[in-house]
């Protein structure tokens, strides 16, 4: 079946809206899943609301990047995606070793594709890296789930050349895609009409399955982004999203009860599903506990 279900192309307006909503998202998800690996809340459960204030992670800043692209170009340009990714780098938002690495030898004028290809020993990444960031872009295509698909490959190639890096971001911009377009259904049927064979496609067509699990028992058979991979985060990530598609909080508490890598697993969902339930749908209390988002990206120029 082809869940493509593409309707007239949005007024420009109304696609950077979505693209905003869903990064408000995104950010107070990764900063509400981040204050569980604090020590000082290791007592807290998926049930309890942290003190703020959230900071957020690398996932929100990297998220910011492409906002800030597709805000100015209205596309994805990877040369300027890369030096923004590479520029913009706070090391004290805790970037994996493998991206901190790639993005300081952007930074020093080392060309960003030869930079990715020689990474992980030629092989490129796989991390989830790809995915965590790219639920706005999604947003900003909402109802032309191709396009996003698309877009979101480009943005991956930056930092990921390895295929399963790019078909997880694949996965999420789809979702993201049809959440905010109102057509959503079943994001997992959707992705898997673009999403190429990989072993993130194997876990997406497991998802599918787990209609009635909990999220620790999907978290066990998709994994939970405990090995920070696509394959073992955007499973899990889009069948939370997916069963908890009207209700943001539920959703990413899901992510904290199913562990692993709860701030990554936490932006995606956030991100898929703010795109759908609008603004509205993500607690205030919890928008005025997440730390403001960089200044630099509401000064980014824009066309």
């Amino acid at each position: 079946m082809n869940h493509d279900q593409r309707g007239p192309a949005p007024a420009p307006e109304r696609a950077a809206a979505s693209m905003h909503v869903s990064l408000a998202g995104l950010s107070v998800g990764d900063a509400f899943g981040d204050q569980f690996f604090l020590r000082a809340n290791r007592h807290l459960t998926a049930a309890d609301l942290p003190s703020p204030p959230w900071e957020w992670s690398d996932d929100t800043e990297m998220a910011c990047s492409v906002v800030a692209c597709l805000r100015r170009h209205g596309r994805i340009d990877q040369d300027a995606l890369a030096a923004s990714f590479a520029t913009r780098m706070d090391t004290g938002r805790r970037y994996g070793a493998g991206a901190l690495e790639l993005l300081e030898r952007i930074r020093d004028g080392h060309p960003w594709r030869a930079a990715t290809a020689e990474s992980f020993g030629g092989n490129g990444s796989y991390g989830n890296g790809a995915a965590m960031r790219v639920a706005p872009l999604g947003a900003f295509c909402m109802g032309d789930p191709a396009r996003a698909a698309a877009e979101a490959a480009l943005q991956a190639e930056i930092t990921h050349a390895h295929v399963e890096g790019v078909a997880g971001a694949m996965a999420v911009a789809v979702a993201a895609s049809l959440a905010a377009n109102g057509t959503a259904g079943n994001l997992i049927e959707a992705a898997l009409d673009h999403v190429p064979g990989t072993y993130v496609r194997r876990g997406l067509e497991r998802a599918r399955g787990l209609k009635r699990a909990t999220p620790e028992q999907a978290a066990q058979a998709l994994g939970n982004g405990s090995r920070i991979t696509a394959q073992d985060t955007v499973p899990f990530a889009l069948w939370a999203a997916t069963r908890h598609l009207d209700d943001y909080p539920a959703g990413v508490r899901a992510c904290v009860t199913a562990g692993g890598d709860m701030d990554t697993t936490a932006a995606i969902v956030g991100g898929i599903i703010a795109a759908g339930t609008g603004i509205d749908g993500i607690p205030p209390a919890w928008l005025e506990s997440r730390e403001p988002l960089p200044g630099w990206l509401e000064n980014s120029p824009r066309p």
